[in-house]
């Protein structure tokens, strides 16, 4: 019984896919020895095992390879926690991104951002555009958190991502310091104790910006307290005595 013409199998990737990604890969392999300074196409295509002439073809300089590997990287998905509480979720994410821009190829392809960044239109494109990616997905925990009324609704989302990851980056590219689970939790309480201040610094009805009346008034409310805890026996002046004619 004629069962058929056979139908070629599909191919998962395929050849250019295989070879896009280890180009790929060795660019961020060959950032972390040698730095963005130092990355030629010919040392790229060596330690991927292809032609040079195979790379110029897809990346014709160094630029857009670092940028396609920078893509690459953005693509990645991070597991976000959902735990039900703003604090263990904040911790999560810290972890995953440490353990992402730990990695040395990684390191480096954020150290070439920050050297030539400037410089670079391409690179600056690119990286707006994986902070924004990156920003809309984790951005998830903080929304979470003010569904269930842990933070404000107008809390800024983007603005606590920034002061939940900035101290990553500052320690990773500047003080270079661990990035150990201790300093990722004492900077999620750090990043908490903020949020707490913002939301009690004004009245919900002030606008950002506004809330110097209300540090008088807590001011006045504050020396009011402290009168009002004066020790026994220190009442304070007796009341002053007039003189006048005293009333028939």
């Amino acid at each position: 019984m004629d069962a058929g013409p056979v139908l070629p199998r599909r191919r998962v990737g395929g050849r250019s896919a295989r070879v896009r990604r280890a180009v790929l890969d060795a660019t961020l392999i060959e950032l972390g020895q040698s730095g963005y300074a130092a990355l030629s196409v010919e040392s790229v295509a060596a330690r991927a095992g292809v032609h040079k002439a195979t790379v110029y073809r897809q990346w014709p300089d160094r630029e857009r390879l670092v940028t396609d590997a920078l893509r690459q990287v953005s693509v990645e998905e991070l597991a976000l926690p959902d735990t039900g509480d703003l604090r263990s979720d904040l911790v999560g994410v810290a972890k995953v991104v440490a353990e992402q821009i730990a990695r040395p190829p990684v390191t480096a392809l954020i150290r070439a951002l920050v050297a030539a960044g400037p410089q670079l239109p391409a690179f600056r494109d690119t990286a707006r555009t994986f902070w924004t990616a990156r920003f809309a997905r984790t951005g998830a925990v903080v929304r979470r958190a003010i569904e269930r009324g842990e933070l404000p609704a107008d809390t800024d989302v983007p603005l606590a991502l920034e002061g939940l990851i900035a101290p990553l980056y500052l320690r990773l590219l500047i003080t270079g310091g661990e990035l150990s689970e201790d300093f990722l939790v004492r900077s999620v309480d750090l990043l908490l104790d903020g949020l707490a201040g913002a939301r009690t610094s004004r009245p919900p009805s002030a606008p950002p910006g506004r809330g110097r009346p209300r540090c008088r008034s807590a001011s006045r409310t504050a020396r009011r307290g402290r009168r009002s805890r004066r020790p026994a026996g220190r009442a304070g002046p007796p009341p002053r005595r007039t003189r006048g004619r005293s009333s028939r």
